[in-house]
């Protein structure tokens, strides 16, 4: 573990934070992924070697347990690790707040936002029965352009290829704008007023949108760079009038 050869708490608690990819592991395990391939479908983009790496290095720190199962090994925060929930918290309102995403190609994934949207769909507002939802992203090549829900006996399991059902319900949109739309920078009844997204099923699925789908934890947090320039356009920035 690399040191920053001082006392200082807030040194010695970087050195188990603030390294690169830590935070976002943090997060994927208190938002309830226990498995490692579940971990990795949260961060994508980091080598699996590099993930194996940093939860043996967390679970040295006493931030997690391993814990063996019958279905596998298992990886789960201990008291230590459940107290930085609050520092995972604060670092990500922080950023919504002063340097939030202008939603640029670079920071969007199709496979990270379905799994977002999948980790906080509140499963009990849909059906009890086998319920299948299908996303169709417009803008993306055919072999990441659609993906699945599927809600059974209250649980969501998110598919990348089709499992087999008829959809229920079929949303169609751009990836930027379903990302924008769950991290609160656009109001679903403004995109369906727009057309720049649409929903294909029955009535009643239809208007429950709002129950199932839940945006980020960090969709009610207002852009305080925004208000800091109202009235002063000319302080608008090339990346802000992007976002817009």
């Amino acid at each position: 573990m690399e040191s920053y050869g001082q006392y200082c708490p807030l040194a010695k608690g970087a050195e188990v934070f603030a390294e690169r990819w830590t935070p976002l592991i943090l997060r994927e395990l208190l938002r309830g992924s226990t498995t490692f391939n579940d971990l990795h479908r949260g961060v994508p983009s980091m080598s699996r070697s590099l993930l194996s790496s940093r939860l043996k290095k967390l679970e040295a720190c006493g931030v997690l347990e391993r814990r063996a199962r019958s279905t596998g090994t298992h990886y789960e925060l201990t008291s230590a690790g459940r107290e930085l929930g609050s520092v995972v918290t604060q670092l990500g309102t922080w950023a919504q707040r002063w340097y939030r995403s202008t939603f640029t190609g670079a920071e969007l994934d199709v496979g990270v936002l379905m799994w977002d949207i999948r980790c906080t769909v509140n499963a009990k507002a849909l059906p009890a029965i086998r319920t299948v939802i299908q996303f169709i992203f417009s803008d993306l090549r055919a072999n990441s352009r659609a993906w699945w829900l599927v809600n059974e006996d209250g649980e969501a399991d998110l598919c990348p290829v089709d499992p087999g059902d008829d959809p229920k319900l079929q949303i169609c949109t751009t990836l930027r704008t379903m990302t924008r739309v769950w991290m609160g920078d656009l109001s679903i009844d403004s995109v369906l007023r727009s057309g720049a997204l649409t929903i294909v099923g029955p009535r009643d699925l239809r208007r429950c949108l709002g129950g199932w789908l839940r945006l980020s934890p960090y969709a009610p947090v207002a852009d305080a760079r925004r208000a800091t320039i109202a009235g002063r356009p000319d302080l608008i920035t090339a990346s802000q009038r992007n976002s817009q």
